[in-house]
């Protein structure tokens, strides 16, 4: 019944009570199925880095080797899933949901894939939001190429889940009672991880 009780925004309080099975599963909902849109991504894998540390738990930490697979898996795992779910189900499928907020992340995709190309949106897509969840499946439904789709997924997955997870240790090991001010410094977090993004669509614009 606790575990029904969980908040699905509250990324602490779902790797307590999942630990790091539970990342590996959150991480392949958000990036591989529509209805996992609103999991929180980012603040779940920079938790999951400081989580590791003795100074931010005072308990025993997870196990950080242990993290980073869970976390890369699910989100190398998730990507494709969701691709194979919009080349078979096609840009119809996409466009059935009712959800605003999916329809907004299904705009934002469609003009990454169309102003970047294949593999520099597939890489940023990862630091956004939304995006993230509906752009798998919109390269799909687009047919971008399953090899190139592959190469780029893994590329970004790889920086997006290791590069958090990585700065949420750092900070764990070096400030002593980060986890206090938990909210904040990944609110912090998710902002510095989107500024590479926003410069560049700024950039894109401007030209």
């Amino acid at each position: 019944m606790s575990a029904l009780a969980l908040n699905p925004l509250d990324a602490q309080a779902m790797i307590t009570a999942f630990g790091t099975v539970g990342v590996a599963v959150i991480l392949f909902a958000e990036t591989g199925l529509l209805i996992g849109f609103f999991l929180p991504g980012d603040s779940l894998l920079f938790t999951a880095g400081l989580l590791c540390t003795t100074t931010a738990t005072g308990t025993t930490p997870l196990s950080l080797p242990w993290v980073l697979l869970a976390a890369v898996a699910g989100a190398l795992i998730g990507a494709p899933t969701g691709f194979v779910i919009g080349r078979r189900g096609g840009r119809l499928l996409l466009d059935r949901t009712g959800n605003r907020q999916l329809h907004r992340g299904m705009a934002r995709a469609e003009e990454l894939l169309t102003r970047y190309g294949h593999g520099k949106a597939i890489v940023l897509a990862r630091f956004v939001p939304v995006v993230r969840t509906v752009l798998n499946p919109m390269a799909g439904a687009l047919g971008v190429p399953a090899r190139a789709f592959a190469l780029w997924q893994i590329l970004g997955g790889l920086l997006w889940t290791v590069g958090l997870i990585i700065a949420g240790f750092l900070l764990g090991s070096t400030i002593p009672g980060v986890d206090r001010y938990l909210l904040p410094v990944v609110c912090l977090i998710v902002v510095v991880s989107a500024v590479p993004v926003a410069l560049e669509l700024r950039r894109a614009r401007r030209a």
